[in-house]
């Protein structure tokens, strides 16, 4: 309830975390050794950079990347899928239950754990290894493990940075907040999970987020990164806004609907929100924009106001790009301010007005200058009310175009995720710069309904040293959306709303413009064609790097990541009634993992992945082949013969072809323990 103390108490656990995010930016030069004492009361001695590393901890691994030390790293856990240059790092199985052979088989120096990972303390703590636990209670724990990190790998620099960063959202979060009179904060509580109804303890780094983004996050008097709570607690409690993991949200749909729990303001106003894990379920390198997107949706309309405003509109820094076209004065990023949140501008100048073909515009002519907008997804929610046309508007404002000779496009894909690439032949050249975004609405067109529109994901510019006419520009249209969809296929990209059936073929706000160009004019740009043959090139390379680097997807990729890419969750396919054995549904899980970590059984699975996408379009009917490849596959795991093959998968929904064969493994668990 919204006591006088309950918001004194609440009022002083944020005073006190802006003195502590003072302390955070003092800057310090260290050099080896580097000496500290980690969560676990270990004296740790690093005498030199570690060359060798497996980080069991994915908050920690992402760190390590963001500062420039993934070469050191050697082992990652499954959950690690960000950043892109992590695709060719060993799996060595889940943050709960890691792989003790494949980590002993890379020999690492330094093994980062956490107190979860009991069996790797016990195996390696007398090994000629180094073992550090850093704990994350808080944001100021992240930056503290940041800089650390930064000195014992050498990247104090880096490091600082990412620290100036968070620091700098969390600042603007706060002056915006602080417009706010304190009695219309919201309570905010995070939802974790059902049966029992969990939540974050008081200590969680999780209700730090939503301190720092100005709601008031429950007090229980519980301690501990998972706490139960009681349906009187939550009722008492009366949340006005509700948030969690994607996958967490699905389930507890209906029990948002029940007696009681369908009582409080979030459910009764709908104020129900899901972000990625990877933002909600760590306190890294992505704290800053995570609070700053969270505070956007808990404060949509007040954050709106042009009075709530901190930070004038305009441009604070850019960055050049190089293209080597005669007629292009100018390419670079522009990084400004709009809205109070950072956005990014890839603006194309020309030496002369140009004709370009847009997909957002149409045809346009005597066009000075073109390019492609990223707006961060807390600016996206606070301009929710405007248009396409009232957002380029404020963009032109701020980086001096006109909408009378600028013809830009607009995408929620990171601009410093932009490809470049260019093909050449003879004296024909082609430039593709492409953004590239597909976990949030990728689609199978002809398959998956149109329901919305929003600015582009999937954004290509091509620019050429050949002078196109209208119909060569309006036929490279069609190559470039037959080469990116040839990508999305061949990466395998999932619909984001059939993921199980189909593969995308783009997504629902894909934009390109092409220019123009000068030279030798052009009149065709079709698949015959040589300039459509280097049209095509450059953006199926461009496309998929653009995707690797937004989305961490490359054909590389391990089989856990398709399978969530599927909405596949190993822990909801095994139930607790299977097993006859002593194992419990986590040492299952484990199970699951640990084979899945077999090349042969990972290839079998993806293998089924493939089968199941042409069984279900009717490429093939006959599955008796294929039964009997899972029988083997069983008994294989099993290590014998297997007489009657069980339907051990939970999930009912699942495509035939891809129950089969998680079945099989399943089974092969099931008679190996029985």
């Amino acid at each position: 309830m919204k006591s006088e103390a309950f918001f004194n108490n609440n009022k002083l656990i944020f005073i006190f975390l802006i003195q502590i995010i003072a302390w955070w930016y003092v800057p310090a030069v260290f050099c080896y050794p580097v000496q500290f004492t980690d969560a676990g009361g270990n004296n740790i001695i690093i005498k030199s950079r570690p060359q060798s590393v497996v980080s069991l901890v994915p908050s920690i691994s992402e760190i390590l990347f963001k500062i420039g030390a993934g070469d050191a790293v050697q082992g990652i856990t499954f959950h690690t899928a960000h950043p892109f240059d992590a695709s060719n790092k060993t799996i060595v199985g889940s943050f709960s239950s890691p792989s003790i052979s494949r980590i002993k088989a890379l020999n690492p120096e330094v093994v980062f754990y956490s107190s979860h990972n009991k069996k790797v303390w016990e195996q390696f703590r007398h090994q000629n290894c180094q073992l550090i636990n850093l704990k994350t209670d808080s944001i100021a724990d992240s930056c503290k493990n940041i800089r650390l990190l930064g000195q014992i790998f050498n990247r104090e620099h880096e490091a600082q940075n990412i620290i100036n960063e968070i620091k700098s959202s969390l600042q603007t979060i706060q002056n915006k907040v602080a417009k706010i009179p304190y009695s219309n904060h919201k309570r905010v509580i995070r939802f974790m999970g059902l049966e029992p109804l969990t939540v974050p303890g008081d200590d969680s780094f999780q209700n730090d987020f939503i301190r720092t983004a100005g709601g008031i996050p429950p007090i229980f008097n519980k301690q501990g990164s998972v706490v139960t709570i009681s349906q009187k607690e939550w009722i008492d409690f009366n949340p006005q806004v509700i948030y969690g993991c994607g996958v967490e949200i699905e389930t507890a749909k209906k029990f948002f609907s029940g007696p009681g729990y369908k009582d409080v303001e979030a459910v009764q106003q709908g104020k129900i929100y899901k972000f990625p894990c990877d933002l909600t379920c760590r306190a890294a390198t992505n704290s800053g924009y995570f609070v700053s997107w969270l505070a956007a949706m808990i404060y949509k309309d007040e954050f709106s106001k042009k009075e709530n405003q901190v930070i004038d509109d305009k441009t604070f820094k850019s960055r050049k790009l190089h293209v080597d076209l005669d007629y292009i004065k100018d390419i670079r990023i522009a990084y400004s301010h709009i809205r109070d949140f950072i956005n990014k501008t890839l603006i194309i100048d020309f030496k002369k007005p140009l004709s370009v073909v847009s997909t957002l515009e149409g045809q346009r002519q005597a066009i000075e200058s073109v390019g492609n907008h990223y707006a961060s997804l807390p600016c996206w929610i606070v301009g929710h009310n405007d248009s396409v046309q009232d957002i380029l508007s404020r963009v032109y404002d701020v980086i001096g175009k006109s909408a009378d000779t600028a013809s830009f496009m607009l995408t929620g894909a990171d601009m410093d995720n932009l490809s470049i690439k260019h093909k050449r032949f003879r004296e024909m050249e082609v430039y593709a710069l492409v953004t590239a975004g597909v976990e949030s609405n990728a689609v199978r067109m002809s398959k998956d309904q149109g329901k919305y529109y929003e600015p582009g994901t999937i954004n290509i510019i091509l620019l050429t040293n050949m002078e196109l006419t209208n119909r060569a520009m309006t036929r490279a249209i069609i190559t470039a959306t037959e080469a990116k969809t040839a990508t999305l296929l061949d990466m395998d990209t999932r619909s984001s709303y059939s993921s199980r059936l189909h593969r995308a073929t783009g997504t629902g706000t894909d934009n390109i413009i092409v220019v123009q160009g000068a030279g030798v004019q052009i009149d065709n740009a079709g698949g015959h064609a040589k300039m459509g043959e280097l049209i095509a090139g450059a953006v199926y390379e461009g496309v998929q790097e653009a995707i690797r680097k937004q989305n961490a997807i490359s054909l590389k990729r391990n089989v856990f990541q398709r399978l969530k890419e599927r909405k596949i969750r190993l822990y909801g396919l095994i139930s607790d009634k299977i097993c006859e054995c002593n194992l419990s549904r986590n040492d299952q899980i484990a199970a699951l993992e640990k084979t899945l970590l077999d090349p042969r059984y990972a290839g079998f699975i993806e293998s089924s992945f493939a089968l199941s996408d042409d069984y279900e379009k009717g490429l093939f009917t006959d599955l008796d082949a294929y039964d009997l490849w899972c029988k083997n596959i069983a008994e294989d795991i099993a290590g014998r013969k297997i007489e009657d093959m069980q339907d051990l998968v939970v999930p009912k929904d699942l495509p035939v072809v891809l129950k089969m064969a998680l079945n099989a493994i399943i089974n092969g668990i099931y008679y190996k323990t029985n």
